[in-house]
């Protein structure tokens, strides 16, 4: 059952129109970018032909009107994700920065010798590498959740791990290598439990799942434009108002300011205090085209959508002996499949599907601790969007069986 009509949206995406060495184009590359519908892709167009102009900074039309549609792409991610304002909404260049900013401006501020951060062994390198600088600096220790067989996160290694000691509990919504839906809620409640501060990296849940910071209750959510139809060097970093007003900014220079004299500095409300120097206007204002794009599909049926033909994959992939298949059943993961092809390279796997016109990742995906623990060297993974079909599915699954 079709929860919207997917060939009327492949419509809207120019580069679904493209052929590759002859062969129509699958694109199954998802969880690394999305594509752009014509609505993003005009509406910046639209930006730098009409209204161009530097925001915040001038009285003339062309500035207030670029101004008042940056504005507006905060207050369109402060609903999106049920933030309380778009006061909390600080726009960055991604999820890797938006972490970065957590870890310089209050880790470093609020961690000691003696006290623990908290993350999984299923973490995208973005969310390991700053605390490791972090820790470096402050003689706080990190420590790595452990996940079950199947992929899931185990939670009774979180409670052996979590205690008095745990400052920073950070941990991603979804596996980009194993499509692992973590419990977010759960864990929050537990990280409250403690007084930690509870971090999730939803660059691969705020693209594919409803999500709601409040029922989450979490203190920070990162996550990215590029990966939910939206241009790339738009990310998003949310926190709770009270904690971002009490955190010194990461960046200096102009319009993160109030005053500044030959002493010192005041610094400008929320979110300015933490965007320093000329934004990205344009894609600031094409990312909020991509969330009116993403509200009225609703994210539930991105969700449905995507469910659907993950469960029509893995239902296909397991009948194939020579493909080894990494991760939870469907149920328990986003639009994301991990698979190896016996006695081939993962580079190899995603060069054959090239030739046939199917774009797939292959690597550790910036997970090699993952990719470690689940004993391998690499994977291909296909990832789904809401432009995909089971008839794409059905290409990809023709050519991994001339693999035998």
């Amino acid at each position: 059952m079709h929860l919207f009509d997917v060939y009327k949206i492949r419509e809207d995406f120019p580069i679904l129109k493209r052929k590759i060495y002859g062969k129509s184009l699958i694109y199954f590359d998802n969880t690394a970018t999305t594509q752009k519908p014509i609505q993003v892709i005009n509406i910046i167009k639209e930006f730098y032909e009409t209204y161009n102009a530097n925001i915040h900074r001038g009285v003339h039309k062309l500035s207030q009107e670029a101004s008042e549609l940056y504005e507006k792409a905060h207050e369109k991610t402060a609903d999106f994700i049920n933030a309380d304002s778009w006061r909390e909404i600080v726009f960055v260049r991604n999820t890797t920065e938006a972490i970065n900013l957590i870890a310089y401006s209050w880790g470093l501020q609020n961690l000691k010798e003696g006290d623990e951060i908290l993350t999984t062994i299923m973490e995208h390198h973005s969310n390991i590498v700053p605390w490791q600088l972090v820790t470096q600096k402050t003689g706080a220790k990190l420590k790595f959740v452990d996940i079950n067989e199947d992929g899931t996160l185990n939670l009774d290694n979180f409670h052996e791990k979590i205690n008095k000691n745990t400052k920073i509990v950070a941990i991603t919504h979804v596996s980009n290598v194993l499509g692992t839906i973590n419990p977010v809620e759960e864990i929050g409640k537990i990280a409250k439990d403690y007084d930690a501060l509870f971090i999730v990296d939803s660059a691969q849940g705020v693209p594919h799942l409803p999500v709601d910071v409040k029922k989450i209750n979490c203190d920070f959510l990162a996550f990215s434009a590029h990966k939910m139809l939206g241009p790339t060097g738009i990310g998003v970093l949310y926190g709770k108002k009270e904690i971002l007003e009490s955190m010194p900014p990461f960046l200096g220079g102009g319009d993160m300011i109030s005053e500044v004299y030959l002493d010192h500095s005041e610094w400008n409300e929320l979110p300015w205090k933490f965007e320093a120097g000329t934004a990205n206007i344009a894609d600031g204002i094409g990312f909020g085209a991509a969330i009116d794009y993403l509200s009225k599909i609703t994210m539930k049926n991105v969700r449905e959508h995507e469910k659907e033909l993950t469960e029509y994959a893995l239902k296909k992939l397991k009948g194939m002996e020579h493909i080894e298949v990494y991760g939870p059943p469907a149920e328990k993961r986003g639009g994301v499949v991990s698979f190896n092809v016996d006695g081939l390279d993962p580079h190899d796997v995603a060069t054959i599907l090239d030739r046939e016109g199917i774009a797939v990742r292959s690597g550790h995906h910036c997970a090699q601790p993952l990719i470690r623990k689940i004993g391998v060297h690499g994977t291909a993974r296909a990832s789904f969007y809401i432009y995909n079909t089971k008839e794409e599915v059905d290409k990809f699954i023709a050519v991994l069986e001339t693999l035998k």
